[in-house]
């Protein structure tokens, strides 16, 4: 076998040369060939030649004249769209080729829940880029584990109960449990307490801030319904965020995480709950891949770490309270 070594640059994407799509794409985005050609660094005439070249093998009009320019018919649009996702799989396989030569794990899918996103990722993501600058790291957001998903997340964020066995090819590790707090208005008539009861909340107008169905939501229902009542929710709103802002406008209470209380706004106030408090466990889903790899457990290691230092901060706060 002749090994011929092509760049990406020059290969083939089944009919179609790289180039040829490269060019159409800065043709749409720049609105004309010269301006196309002089984004790329080629001649106005070399473009030409490739989008010629693209429109005799595409078998269908791509562009239409227009006076002295040119314009993208609705096939040429759709197409321009989907050469994104194209090249962006292309630039993946070439770092993924590069890495690999250099005997290095090409990519880390991580996943985890949003009220997070601001909170444990950036450090996560900190020491891992500081300690394997080489690797390629994928984020997403998720609130539940999808065997489905494509690629497979390395390492993934989640809120599950206790009980839940861990998916097929992964271990499940405790990071912490969080304790959900009640937001409440600053003239809310137990906003100075040092601790409420969720029964002392039940006559309140509630302000809903997850999914129905959410695992968040069903913890505190589950509370609820435990001592006898069922919420009423005056307002809903699928983010934490949106839910502070509308209990400091006095449109009601909301209960949330300890983690996902981090910035209060002015005209609220943040309070726990008594006993029994509704709490969420944190698990990390760590894929089991037959060999070590560096970067997974490093970001396994750095969640554990600051999920216990958040541990050890929420037991001051609540020491000082008391």
């Amino acid at each position: 076998m002749t090994y011929c070594p092509l760049e990406l640059n020059d290969c083939y994407c089944g009919f179609m040369e790289i180039q040829q799509l490269r060019a159409w794409r800065s043709v749409v985005a720049t609105g004309s060939v010269r301006a196309a050609a002089q984004a790329l660094g080629y001649s106005p005439s070399a473009v030409s030649q490739q989008i010629t070249q693209l429109q005799r093998e595409a078998r269908v009009p791509l562009m239409t004249r227009v006076g002295r320019g040119i314009e993208p018919t609705p096939e040429g649009i759709a197409l321009s769209r989907r050469i994104d996702g194209t090249l962006a799989e292309l630039n993946g396989l070439k770092e993924f080729l590069r890495t690999m030569r250099a005997g290095q794990t090409a990519t880390l899918s991580i996943g985890h829940f949003a009220s997070i996103g601001t909170t444990w990722v950036p450090d996560i993501l900190s020491a891992l880029t500081t300690s394997h600058p080489e690797v390629r790291i994928e984020l997403f957001v998720a609130d539940s584990y999808d065997p489905q998903r494509k690629p497979r997340p390395d390492l993934q964020l989640l809120v599950l109960p206790p009980e839940t066995p861990a998916p097929k090819g992964y271990t499940k590790h405790l990071l912490t449990d969080d304790p959900f707090m009640v937001a409440v208005p600053s003239d809310h008539p137990l906003h100075e307490k040092s601790e409420v009861s969720l029964a002392a909340l039940a006559n309140d107008d509630w302000i809903d801030n997850d999914a129905a169905g959410g695992t968040c939501r069903q913890i505190v229902l589950d509370s609820c319904a435990a001592l006898g009542f069922q919420p009423s929710f005056r307002l809903q709103t699928p983010d934490y965020g949106t839910a502070l802002e509308l209990v400091a406008r006095g449109l009601g209470i909301t209960i949330l995480p300890l983690l996902a209380a981090q910035k209060i706004p002015a005209g609220a106030a943040i309070l726990p709950i008594a006993w029994p408090s509704p709490i969420r466990s944190i698990y990390a889903l760590v894929r089991s891949l037959g060999q070590e790899s560096s970067a997974a457990e490093l970001a396994l290691r750095t969640t554990q770490h600051i999920a216990r230092m958040g541990s050890l901060g929420n037991a001051s706060q609540a020491a000082s309270r008391e």
